[in-house]
């Protein structure tokens, strides 16, 4: 029997931080509704980047057209779960932990790392790209590494490791104590913290190694999906790469500031895979795209204030790309306190992620069975 050459399935999961307005970047653009509630903030179906007959894009995400013409691009409408509480803090809280009901204390990433690497073979399976350590990443006996900025740290000494891990321990320890307590959160601290000093050599590693010809913006997003492409073109053993992008939290001045955020991010996202590419490390790479909630549908003169449900994408070669779901109805007696009702759960597509992408088991990392998109390739 021959040996397999097969890569090992990587996840990048990008998270738009303050949540995304969702009906302003994929846009039901003969919807009369979507006009009406937009008098100022709408855009207008010739400058919607037409998908189909009735669903567009916001034209700053342009650079996306050809990722979902060529069918690498999977559009997961309506997602969230029911009584959002419209609080970034508990929202996103949510989203990592699994926990609509109560407070969780694990972050459904680091319940994946653990099955991925049940013996802690690999101080890097997980990374974080920016900074802190995102709930997502946290369980009892799981080690994630998490780097503001790779150019930076592999200059550093270490006593500067030292000095930047206690630095991020301790910025984790302040978000997060409030909010399930403090032991529970510094006895995780105390069993597992960020291994940063061991996972910092190897990922010093990747930095000679990368030769790039994509020239990324200067985008904060830009420079951290550079990043994710040079630890995952070292081939580290890196299974699972996080970063985020935002403020998205666009209550005044949308315009202009979200075409800005979203081109940004469609960049990014288009030359992170032009560059993965390239290097012919592409096959095996997904991401996942969040915001913890979309926005009120009716704008509130300069802006939208919170509201329920969102869009994700999910985007690579291994993707069965179209549209998921449906987009939620927009009439104003189907609305929820001026808000769009998630008709999906996003531990559907978190169970889609895990168990076709990853072969994990979903149901202990997602906290139960879910209805699931089937936004990834059978080939």
């Amino acid at each position: 029997m021959g040996i397999s050459k097969k890569k090992d399935p990587v996840l990048v999961v990008l998270q738009l931080t303050g949540g995304n307005d969702y009906f302003n970047s994929v846009i039901s653009y003969t919807d009369s509704n979507y006009y009406d509630s937009r008098p100022k903030l709408h855009v207008t179906a010739d400058e919607v980047v037409k998908l189909d007959d009735k669903i567009g894009l916001h034209p700053s995400l342009a650079p996306l057209k050809d990722v979902y013409d060529r069918g690498d691009l999977a559009i997961v409408h309506g997602i969230g779960y029911a009584n959002s509480p419209r609080s970034h803090f508990r929202s996103m809280d949510i989203w990592h932990t699994c926990e609509p009901e109560k407070i969780g204390t694990e972050g459904w990433v680091g319940r994946a790392v653990k099955d991925l690497d049940p013996y802690k073979e690999n101080p890097i399976t997980a990374v974080n790209v920016g900074h802190g350590l995102p709930r997502a990443l946290a369980a009892p006996g799981v080690s994630s590494a998490s780097v503001a900025d790779l150019s930076t740290y592999g200059l550093l000494s270490g006593i500067e490791q030292e000095i930047l891990r206690n630095q991020v321990l301790e910025r984790f320890a302040a978000m997060y104590a409030p909010g399930v307590g403090r032991a529970p959160v510094m006895e995780y601290l105390a069993q597992t913290g960020i291994d940063a000093l061991k996972g910092g050599d190897i990922l010093k590693s990747a930095l000679p190694k990368y030769v790039s010809k994509i020239e990324y913006g200067t985008s904060t997003l830009a420079g951290r999906l550079r990043d994710i492409a040079m630890i995952h073109t070292a081939d580290l053993g890196t299974r699972i790469f996080y970063t985020e992008y935002g403020s998205f939290d666009t209550h005044a001045n949308q315009l202009g500031q979200h075409d800005h955020l979203l081109e940004a991010m469609a960049t990014g996202i288009t030359d992170f895979f032009d560059d993965l590419r390239d290097h012919q490390s592409e096959d095996n790479v997904i991401m996942f795209v969040f915001s913890e909630f979309g926005r009120r549908v009716k704008d509130n003169g300069s802006g939208t204030d919170h509201g329920s449900a969102g869009v994700a994408l999910v985007i690579g070669p291994g993707v069965a790309g179209g549209m998921y779901s449906e987009y939620p109805d927009t009439n104003s007696n189907a609305l929820e306190q001026g808000d769009l009702v998630p008709n999906l759960d996003f531990r559907g597509a978190y169970s889609t992620i895990l168990d076709d992408w990853l072969g994990l088991d979903a149901v202990p990392i997602v906290n139960g069975i879910f209805e699931k998109p089937g936004f990834i390739s059978k080939n």
